[in-house]
């Protein structure tokens, strides 16, 4: 009389555990999906931290910075040769003045 009952064999909760692990990885099988197609050919990271420079090409001058920050208009022409002129002149072991003591 009570062979149909919620208990029969004890597999009810596995039927549960084994709908929700579906769901889970359908989930997570989802929003890598769309993280890939929203991404696109980007790769994950840029490259050097922005730089523009491939990694293994050597680190990025000071120079290579100024050059990109003003071919990117956030610096205007004087600006870029006012800083250019510093660099090489410390480079050449020209210490720049200090603030007053």
């Amino acid at each position: 009389m009570y062979w149909y009952g919620p208990h029969v064999g004890g597999w009810g909760w596995a039927a549960g555990l084994g709908s929700l692990l579906f769901w889970v990885v359908f989930a997570v099988a989802a929003a890598v999906l769309i993280r890939t197609f929203l991404r696109g050919s980007r790769p994950p990271y840029p490259p050097n931290q922005g730089s523009g420079t491939p990694p293994g090409h050597g680190p990025v001058t000071p120079e290579q910075i100024l050059a990109e920050r003003f071919a990117r208009g956030e610096i205007d022409e004087d600006e870029f040769w006012r800083r250019m002129t510093t660099l090489r002149a410390g480079r050449q072991g020209d210490v720049p003045p200090g603030p007053a003591s």
